[in-house]
């Protein structure tokens, strides 16, 4: 995303590897089955093993003690932006009267069925006060799964990309900004009781929310199976509503249930859905015991972590920064792989973190895929390229997953998501190539594509694609759906020679491919910001077939501070976005 400054920390150090003879795989198989068996609870003290970086907090607990953690887990993350840290802070069902401020790789939440089970009298809040009020760089938090009360009648949840604020009850106000430049984030099944106030944010997404009202837009404010969403049209205000979510899945999460036996919970899919999953009672799903969970540390290996899949396990993945020399294979269905604070899969020597076989109802969740040094041909691939099922009653669906190429170090990935399976659900994608901190530059953190969908009638919330250096995501699937796209074009083009597709100058923010015939898109922006060379010129912001079928609404483009040009936000209409008219809109197309 565009910053004005950079703080980085030091990239990344490999892990020392421990090679591992054939001839010993019978102890290593011995080793895993063991690590496989997760002891039951047995009353409300009987912890499992969650590694070194979860701390749970419990009502019988002071408040001092509390504080003490959650301030120190702060002071060291709050600008920890490229750092290895990762943490996840629970809080078991009860009340607590602690402030929870949320910085870099910190996962919040609470331990409940329900948000309501767990509440924070104070505040679980994000600040930009490192960078001087200016939350643009505020990515990699989360809070989720909490009951807040605020002081003062008020919150702030002042970020922007990778920062969910997810399944939350807040019982007052929330502010979105911090009274700088801020530049878009996700509301989720989330509840609001008084206010949301958008202040600076360019674009959001509010999917099946709650609340008593609204006031705020700037580029493009969407609002997908939202509650009261507020009146008015795109582009004045810029507001774009769908009634309904078509088709969604919560995400799955950790909670403990009344006899203090710790459980994922999956929920079920939900269609044509408004409003949260949780506020008019409990949830429907399914509770999966932790004893159906290998519990990764960050000493985990991928070997390990593949044999547990094998033997039928589902992942439960702890903080931390996990190197993996081969990618992590999942080929059973409705296999649950479900991140905490952050947990962070760096494939080494140019092999992809995960591979998805073509089957039913797997949920990916909580986790950031960052590139290693050598090229990866593919970071995530979901379904083979042959895949060919029908997974319509069932599909895979992905939360909160995001990609990064560069920033900690140097990055490169030709593609960062590949989706060849039909019926995916995409809920919140951040897929970037790194714009500042480390092992950034046109020839440094290279990356062709950031998403590319096969697959047939997949559907995306919340996606945001920055910065990649051809076509920013091919959609080569048929019916298709994506609800908010938030788009940077690449920043460090050195010239347009070097950034041109065919004779075409520069490459699409979102490319539907000529053979499709059914497509559509709801609430779509895209900027430009060519420092490198103030020169350079995209020729259309997005590029899709003339058929009936394929319909694009409520687009914006932006030339921020005209720093460069985007000549037609649509094919040929719209336009242009430059350093005379920095804002395009079309409402329509075709």
């Amino acid at each position: 995303m565009d910053t004005t400054g950079d703080t980085t920390q030091p990239g990344h150090r490999r892990r020392r590897r421990v090679a591992r003879a054939t001839a010993a795989f019978a102890v290593l198989a011995g080793a895993v089955a063991a690590a496989l068996t997760v002891p039951a609870a047995h009353g409300a003290d009987a912890e499992p093993d969650l590694g070194p970086n979860v701390q749970v907090f419990d009502p019988s607990m002071s408040a001092q003690e509390i504080q003490g953690k959650l301030d120190s887990v702060f002071g060291e993350q709050e600008k920890n932006q490229f750092g290895q840290a990762r943490h996840a802070l629970l809080f078991k069902p009860g009340s607590y009267d602690v402030k929870a401020n949320v910085g870099f790789y910190t996962q919040v939440a609470g331990l409940g069925l329900s948000p309501d089970d767990t509440t924070i009298n104070g505040q679980v809040h994000a600040e930009a006060d490192w960078f001087d009020g200016n939350a643009t760089q505020n990515f990699w938090r989360d809070a989720e799964n909490l009951a807040v009360n605020p002081d003062g009648g008020a919150d702030r949840w002042a970020v922007s990309q990778a920062a969910p604020y997810r399944r939350m009850h807040l019982k007052g106000d929330l502010q979105l900004d911090d009274g700088g430049w801020s530049s878009g984030g996700l509301l989720a099944d989330t509840k609001v009781d008084g206010q949301v106030k958008s202040g600076s944010q360019q674009q959001w997404l509010s999917r099946n929310t709650e609340w008593g009202s609204w006031t705020g837009s700037n580029w493009n404010m969407v609002f997908v199976g939202a509650e009261n969403a507020p009146a008015g049209d795109f582009p004045n205000p810029p507001y774009t509503r769908v009634d309904k979510s078509p088709i969604t899945r919560e995400k799955p999460f950790l909670y403990v249930d009344d006899d203090g036996a710790y459980k994922v919970f999956v929920p079920e899919v939900r269609k044509d859905s408004t409003g949260t999953s949780w506020s008019s009672g409990s949830p429907k799903g399914e509770s999966l015991p932790l004893s159906d969970f290998f519990i990764a540390k960050p000493d985990a290996t991928a070997e390990e972590m593949n044999a547990a899949l094998d033997a039928g396990k589902h992942l439960l993945i702890t903080p931390g920064v996990y190197h993996l020399d081969a990618p992590l294979k999942v080929t059973r269905p409705d296999t649950v792989v479900l991140g905490l604070g952050l947990a962070t899969l760096v494939p080494d020597n140019g092999v992809s973190a995960m591979k998805v076989a073509d089957v039913d109802g797997v949920k990916l969740a909580g986790l950031l895929i960052d590139a290693g040094t050598e090229n990866s041909d593919t970071l995530m691939e979901v379904g083979p390229e042959d895949s060919s099922a029908n997974h319509a009653d069932n599909p895979t669906s992905l939360h909160d997953v995001f990609f990064r190429v560069g920033g900690a170090g140097v990055g490169k990935a030709s593609t960062s998501l590949v989706v060849n399976s039909s019926n995916v659900i995409g809920d919140h994608t951040w897929i970037w190539r790194a714009d500042h901190g480390d092992g950034v530059g046109w020839d440094s953190n290279t990356a062709d594509n950031g998403l590319v969908v096969n697959g047939d009638d997949v559907t995306m919330y919340g996606l945001f694609v920055e910065h990649y250096q051809k076509n920013q995501t091919t959609w080569n699937g048929e019916g298709g759906r994506t609800y908010f796209y938030q788009n940077e074009m690449p920043y460090d083009p050195p010239d347009q020679a070097a950034w041109m597709n065919g004779s075409t100058k520069g490459y699409a923010a979102y490319k539907v491919a000529d053979s499709v015939n059914r497509h559509e898109a709801w609430g779509l922006g895209s900027y430009c910001f060519f420092n490198t060379n103030k020169s350079v010129t995209a020729e259309h912001a997005f590029e899709v077939p003339q058929s009936p079928d394929v319909k694009f609404h409520d687009m914006v483009t932006v030339s921020l501070g005209g720093t460069g040009t985007i000549n037609h936000v649509i094919n040929d209409t719209g336009g242009p976005s430059d350093a005379n008219s920095n804002v395009a809109n079309v409402t329509e197309y075709p």
